[in-house]
């Protein structure tokens, strides 16, 4: 029990540079709290202590804000790094030496019985606000960027990101990389995509009516006013709002 834990307090310092000395992490680090009561929950719980184990987990959730089911599995050197608003779920399985950012959830999507939750391999590193749902294998050593929806398995070794997560190749990481915190540019924003889409449908249309005052204005017909009209709409306008 405490040479775990003092494994987990080195695995501070060396995720975390803004550690300072063994007493403030023992004392100032809600990931650590919750992860040594969640030891002492999940033997109660595997010791048929069901109802001490969800409400001796429901205490450390209010002390920490972090939600870890008694029932699910974590390994060694296991760091959650501001973790307010982390949730893990009942058999979700952590490998060792993983890390989650704040926000992070290892969630289900069935309510049917069994392994409905993920599981991290070794060495997983997953960004604030990340979303890892349903029984899913996360391969070791990969990583999970900020404020993805991960609903496929992630091979080892690789880093996935956006909504729903995509696996991206050596160029992107070169082009975007990884970030535990920020929101990618390759996110799949669905407003953003609906106004480009409309500024596109915009600039067809003012091609179209340009040629149509052309073609009047071939035919003698003055045109003058209408054009100006249309030169009042600048499409560039909506781009700039939209980047």
């Amino acid at each position: 029990m405490f040479s775990n834990i003092r494994e987990d307090i080195r695995s501070v310092f060396d995720r975390d540079p803004a550690a300072r000395t063994t007493f403030e992490v023992l004392t100032c680090y809600p990931g650590l709290h919750a992860r040594i009561i969640h030891r002492a929950s999940n033997r109660l719980w595997h010791g048929g202590f069901k109802w001490l184990a969800r409400f001796l987990s429901h205490i450390a959730r209010g002390l920490t804000g972090i939600e870890i089911h008694p029932g699910a599995t974590i390994g060694r050197r296991f760091f959650i790094d501001h973790g307010m608003g982390v949730v893990i779920g009942e058999t979700a399985e952590i490998g060792d030496d993983v890390t989650l950012y704040h926000g992070v959830t290892l969630g289900g999507t069935s309510w049917k019985e069994g392994k409905r939750h993920p599981t991290l391999g070794n060495g997983v590193v997953v960004g604030a606000g990340a979303k890892i749902l349903g029984p899913i294998h996360i391969g070791d050593g990969a990583k999970i960027g900020s404020n993805a929806v991960v609903v496929k398995e992630v091979p080892a070794g690789a880093t996935a990101a956006g909504i729903p997560a995509r696996i991206l190749d050596d160029e992107k990481k070169v082009v975007h990389g990884f970030n535990a915190y920020g929101i990618g540019n390759d996110q799949n924003d669905p407003v953003a995509k609906a106004l480009h889409g409309l500024i596109g449908h915009s600039v067809t249309v003012d091609q179209r009516i340009e040629l149509i005052l052309q073609q009047l204005e071939k035919m003698g017909v003055r045109v003058d006013d209408e054009r100006a009209t249309a030169d009042k709409f600048d499409p560039n306008y909506l781009n700039k709002i939209v980047d």
